[in-house]
């Protein structure tokens, strides 16, 4: 099956969230499930360094005139793994330092519109035979950035171009839809019919999202619970009575772990590797966190639990309850290490407590790949509080690690944690601590259970073990995936 990734960004070349990871593994693993997978991209300066002699593929040009080139290379996905992967070299729409998507000041780009269109025109083009060495079967298109190409590649099947070519759209995160003002669509090529409430028309806005859950043949996204609050009006925003419309069409596929990336036993940021056969007193994973605390400043203890932060500073990730919840984590004894970056009063908050304590808490803004892998190599607990959660890969990283995490009961966090209540720890299969309601005082409560079972250090050890050995491979999502590729050829 040949098979075309579209994405805006992919680790790690450019990453700003979990979809970078997602769009990483998952066309290496198809390619090892036997599958002709192969990537498109914008030639972000990131992406376009990680491409290994990248050559010229064709020419074309975008429905307001823009002109780019198509290019073809490899990317190094490490373990001896080469991704094909084509570029979109147009440098007036790509050629700019720093986020993909924002400029000084971190507001959008005013030709955002133009510049993801562009990603969708050349998934379609490509599906039409630009390359006249590789056609593919099927569109996977990740996000909104790509969402249009479900779109285009709809009206192009219309004209008789690209018949046999089915897509499947994912949904990352249903809070970025990529609106633009109704303006926006005189300059997509679509024509008259797909500006309307049955197509991409919302509110007399132009929505990239709803293009991709309009017009693609299945849609995914990135847990099963998801899939299914994303139908209500709680977490639709706005598109639920689509994704209700479209249920048959829509499936939720949990997320997975890229073993050659996060995995301590073989992973070189850590101070030291461990896995669970050196025994359930991991002393490589001790290692680790006295080797983390020496390098944050904070105060070498073994005994002190050290509970981590690492994500986007947003209320949406729920973070003000980890801030509320400070004063009580201390009190207990524990120790708070933050990594991130956000909403600048949020940025600013934790940054002074953690200059107020710093030998017990510590706070680093913006983004550090290696760092990220030492604080899960040496954290006790992961804290993962979001207000809603599509899959979360912060949590599996956790799990990985043995860094028990605490998080809401919803979207993939709900898939992924089990809670340590009495009859899952009989049971063996208690992971982590879940509460219910996102409320301070739910968290609070989770939070105090888990200094109790850090104070029953066999039990502590017993859960981690089982955390541990929770299976999250990407050779199983890719056969859902698989799965639901063949439902879109039959279609």
């Amino acid at each position: 099956m040949r098979i075309l990734q579209v994405s805006a960004e992919l680790f790690p070349l450019l990453k700003t969230g979990g979809l970078a990871d997602v769009t990483g593994a998952l066309p290496l693993a198809l390619a090892a499930a036997g599958a002709d997978a192969r990537v498109l991209l914008p030639a972000f300066p990131a992406i376009a360094a990680g491409v290994a002699d990248a050559r010229p593929v064709a020419s074309f040009h975008a429905p307001w005139g823009e002109p780019a080139l198509l290019r073809f290379g490899y990317i190094d996905g490490g373990a001896g793994r080469l991704l094909p992967t084509y570029l979109i070299d147009s440098p007036a729409l790509y050629d700019r330092p720093g986020n993909p998507y924002e400029g000084p000041g971190k507001q959008p780009y005013g030709d955002n519109h133009r510049r993801f269109a562009m990603l969708g025109w050349a998934a379609a083009l490509l599906a039409q035979g630009l390359d006249p060495l590789w056609r593919p079967e099927l569109l996977h298109a990740h996000d909104w950035h790509a969402g249009l190409a479900p779109a285009y590649l709809a009206f192009a099947r219309q004209r008789g171009q690209g018949a046999d070519v089915r897509s499947v759209f994912t949904i990352h995160n249903l809070a970025y839809q990529g609106q633009f003002g109704g303006w926006a669509f005189a300059e997509l090529g679509l024509p008259p019919e797909a500006f309307q409430v049955e197509g991409l028309e919302y509110h007399g806005d132009v929505s990239f999202m709803k293009a991709g859950l309009f017009y693609a043949d299945r849609i995914t996204t990135v847990s099963p619970t998801y899939a299914q609050e994303i139908q209500t009006p709680e977490q639709g925003f706005g598109l639920d009575g689509l994704l209700r419309a479209r249920s048959g069409a829509l499936h939720g596929i949990l997320n997975a772990v890229d073993e050659t990336v996060w995995n301590p036993a073989t992973d070189s940021h850590l101070a030291q590797r461990f896995s669970m056969p050196e025994g359930r007193r991991m002393a490589g994973k001790a290692r680790c966190k006295a080797a983390l605390q020496h390098e944050l400043g904070l105060a070498v203890d073994e005994r002190a639990p050290l509970f981590i932060v690492v994500s986007r500073l947003t209320e949406q990730k729920g973070l003000h309850l980890v801030l509320g919840g400070i004063d009580a984590l201390l009190e207990r004894g524990g120790q708070l290490a933050v990594l991130g970056s956000g909403d600048a009063w949020m940025e600013q908050a934790f940054r002074e407590r953690a200059a107020a304590q710093p030998k017990r808490i510590a706070a680093r803004i913006g983004y550090d790949e290696p760092l990220a892998h030492r604080l899960f190599g040496g954290a006790d607990v992961v804290l993962v509080p979001s207000r809603f959660e599509p899959c979360g890969l912060t949590q599996m990283y956790g799990l990985r690690y043995g860094a028990l995490p605490l998080v809401h009961r919803v979207g993939g966090l709900a898939d992924t944690v089990v809670d340590c209540a009495l009859e899952n720890m009989a049971e063996g299969t208690a992971t982590g601590f879940v509460f219910e309601r996102f409320e301070g005082e739910d968290y609070a409560r989770a939070l105090r259970r888990a200094f109790a079972l850090y104070e029953r250090p066999a039990d502590w050890r017993r859960v981690r073990a089982t955390a541990m050995r929770r299976p999250a491979d990407w050779g199983t999502a890719a056969e859902h995936y698989l799965t639901v590729y063949r439902e879109a050829l039959a279609h």
